[in-house]
């Protein structure tokens, strides 16, 4: 079950995605997510998160998912929201492949 808070917040999740994009630009191209239920019912947020390919590369990924969570944790405050956050991250040359509608 999608909580109401949750809903009441998507202007505030979708401005803070636009602002960590614009700040974390060229390495992170997008941000998409989906507001749901994890494996065990608890409400929660799944951010997609597409980086190009050279924010990718071994050297760099970490450096980069952990800023990415970091910019989101610290602009929303999502366990009050009632949610756990989850990251799932693709390259763009991996997108190219799968052509997966939901990370576009």
């Amino acid at each position: 079950m999608i909580l109401p808070i949750a809903i009441q917040a998507q202007p505030q999740i979708n401005a803070a995605i636009t602002e960590v994009v614009r700040l974390l630009s060229p390495s992170v191209i997008r941000i998409r997510y989906d507001i749901g239920e994890d494996w065990s019912g608890d409400s929660a947020i799944f951010f997609r998160v597409l980086l190009s390919d050279e924010a990718t590369r071994e050297n760099s990924l970490r450096d980069i998912s952990k800023k990415v969570e970091a910019e989101l944790s610290e602009r929303l405050d999502v366990q009050s929201m009632g949610m756990f956050a989850y990251f799932n991250f693709r390259s763009q040359s991996e997108q190219a492949e799968l052509n997966d509608p939901a990370w576009a």
